[in-house]
């Protein structure tokens, strides 16, 4: 009886794909990380004026009284005495979550709560301004990166796999 290789050109294909996929997988977590964690440096730094004035290219905000005015627009429901509160606590949260993201410190609970944090935002929007608003800034693709992120296996350089080498 002759025996014939399991093993067949498409099974060899997929299995180079299959690899391929996990190389590469591995690493998309690099450059989620750095996107959410980027993304939210930037807009936080946009709200203090760090990319301009207000009224210049590519700049939203340019202070931080004009990002309230932001929040109040997109929070309408929202007392306006507690505006400026929700604005530092949104403001705080980025810097927080951006900054956890870039190092990959709790990179799993950082991005859960990132998709929280842009799925507010996204809502809101939506409320205030209309579906088109948060689909013009990618935000519920933001949600979707941060919660891919939250269910990578492992996170290439980043803090946490620097203390997983040093606990085994």
């Amino acid at each position: 009886m002759t025996t014939y290789p399991i093993r067949t050109v498409s099974s060899a294909v997929a299995s180079y794909g299959d690899r391929v996929s996990l190389r590469w997988g591995r690493y998309s977590s690099v450059l989620l990380r750095a996107a959410l964690g980027v993304g939210f440096l930037s807009a936080v730094g946009d709200r203090f004026g760090l990319w301009g004035a207000f009224g210049e290219p590519n700049v939203d905000w340019g202070n931080f009284s004009r990002f309230l005015e932001y929040t109040h627009t997109l929070n309408w429901f929202v007392p306006a005495k507690m505006i400026p509160a929700l604005g530092v606590v949104a403001t705080g949260a980025e810097i927080f979550l951006g900054f956890l993201l870039l190092v990959g410190w709790h990179t799993r609970a950082a991005a859960m709560l990132s998709a929280l944090l842009l799925l507010t935002f996204g809502v809101a929007m939506t409320l205030a301004l209309g579906i088109k608003a948060p689909l013009n800034y990618a935000v519920f693709t933001g949600v979707g990166g941060a919660l891919l992120l939250a269910n990578c296996r492992s996170f290439p350089f980043s803090l946490d796999q620097l203390f997983e080498k040093e606990n085994q």
